[in-house]
């Protein structure tokens, strides 16, 4: 089975672990988080991050890293070798929860479903409307003006 590294700005990381493991308490042992301190220096988080990917025990990785350019998402990039890992920045708990779900697949087809899964997981909501209306109607001559 493939093994989930979430690499983010602490407490990020911990914390989608823990809502995932709430949600799934089976996965437990298949994700693991490295929280990124904001004083450490990149070189210990890319040493912790070789260490998790080795305490994992799984032969492919697919990583999760929080906000692209940023430190986390750069130690990311230097473990992740195209082969036996994948990685996708940009993690939320909706990404997480379907890399979760579909960890019997493929790394390919598992990196392609966390990103379906974080993009279709972010939506917009408005306060009055039920989920899947449109909204208001307005005349064809109707101007909504934004600032």
């Amino acid at each position: 089975m493939i093994g989930i590294l979430i690499i983010a700005h602490a407490p990020l990381a911990s914390a989608l672990r823990e809502c995932a493991v709430h949600v799934f308490p089976d996965c437990a042992t298949g994700v693991m988080a490295l929280d990124v301190l904001p004083d450490e220096a990149p070189e210990t988080s890319l040493f912790k991050a070789r260490e998790a990917i080795r305490s994992l025990g799984a032969s492919e990785v697919l990583l999760l890293s929080d906000v692209f350019g940023a430190t986390p998402c750069n130690v990311a990039q230097q473990i992740n070798d195209g082969l036996n890992t994948r990685l996708v920045a940009g993690v939320n708990l909706p990404m997480l929860l379907r890399s979760v779900c579909y960890r019997n697949e493929s790394l390919e087809a598992l990196a392609a479903r966390a990103h379906a899964g974080g993009t279709q997981g972010v939506m917009p909501v408005g306060s009055t409307a039920p989920q899947n209306q449109t909204g208001k109607r307005h005349a064809p001559s109707h101007n909504d003006h934004q600032q």
